[in-house]
C-alpha cells in the first residue's frame, strides 16, 4: 500500500511541475493533472487536497539552491549583503525571462502555506545577513520584517519590464527599498548597487533558469518540451 501510495505521489509530482513549468500555475487543472498522470481522483486529493501541496513541493526544491548560486558569484570576501542582492536580483530577473516562472513565483509568495515556507526560510539567511544591524533582534523580529519584504519581492515581480520600467531600473528601485529596512548605510547601498549593475544579470538568470530546469527534470523525473 505504502509503495502505491509513493509511486502515486512520484506520478502527480512529476506530471504537476512539467505543467506548472510549461503552461503556468494557474493554467494547470486538476482534470488535467489527474488524466496525464493516469490516477484516480481519489487518490491525488488524498495525496494533495490542494494545488498548493504540489506547489509547496516544487517551490522547496527551487529555493534550496538560490542562495549557494549567489555566493558563488559575489566574492565571498565581500560582505553577506551582496550575496543577498543578487540573489534577489537573479529572482526577479527570472520572472522577466519566463512567464511561467512568473505565475510560479506570484503564486508562491501569495499563497498561504508556499509564502509561509518563504518566510521561514529567508529569515534565517536575513538574520545571518544584517543580524549586526539588529543586535537586539531575535527570529520573530525578522520574520515580520520578511513578511514586509516579501510583499516587496511580490509586488515588483507582478509588475512586468517594459520602456518605461526596464529591468535595471527596477532592480535598483527593489534592492534600494530592502537595504533601507534593513538598515545598510547608504554608502554600502551604492557600493552594492554598483556591483550589481557591473553584473550581465540577464546572461547569470538565464544559466541559472536553465540550471533549474535541469534541476527540476532531474529531482521530479521528467522532460519539458522545447518550447517551455
Amino acid at each position: 500500500m505504502r509503495r502505491d501510495s509513493s509511486e502515486t505521489k512520484r506520478k502527480i509530482l512529476t506530471v504537476c511541475v512539467r505543467l506548472f513549468l510549461e503552461q503556468g500555475y494557474k493554467n494547470t487543472s486538476v482534470s488535467q493533472i489527474v488524466e496525464e498522470a493516469g490516477v484516480a481522483r481519489g487518490s491525488y486529493l488524498n495525496l494533495f487536497p490542494t494545488k498548493e501541496k504540489i506547489l509547496l513541493e516544487l517551490v522547496e526544491a527551487m529555493f534550496s539552491g538560490q542562495f549557494s548560486v549567489a555566493r558563488s558569484i559575489a566574492d565571498r570576501n565581500l560582505p553577506p549583503v551582496y550575496a543577498y542582492a543578487v540573489e534577489t536580483a537573479i529572482q526577479i530577473t527570472l520572472t522577466e525571462l519566463n512567464e511561467h516562472l512568473r505565475d510560479i513565483y506570484i503564486e508562491a509568495y501569495s499563497l498561504p502555506e508556499t509564502s509561509e515556507y518563504i518566510y521561514l526560510h529567508t529569515t534565517y539567511e536575513l538574520k545571518q545577513i544584517f543580524g549586526k544591524n539588529f543586535p537586539d533582534y531575535d527570529d520573530s523580529d525578522f520574520y515580520e520584517m520578511e513578511i514586509g519584504t516579501a510583499g516587496l519581492m511580490r509586488g515588483y515581480m507582478a509588475r512586468k519590464c517594459d520602456i518605461h520600467f526596464p529591468l535595471e531600473r527596477k532592480l535598483r528601485r527593489f534592492l534600494v527599498a530592502e537595504m533601507r529596512v534593513y538598515q545598510v548605510p547608504e554608502t554600502e547601498q551604492e557600493k552594492v548597487l554598483a556591483f550589481i549593475q557591473s553584473l550581465d544579470i540577464k546572461a547569470i538568470a538565464t544559466d541559472v533558469m536553465y540550471k533549474l530546469f535541469a534541476m527540476l527534470e532531474m529531482t521530479f523525473d521528467f522532460k519539458l518540451s522545447k518550447d517551455s
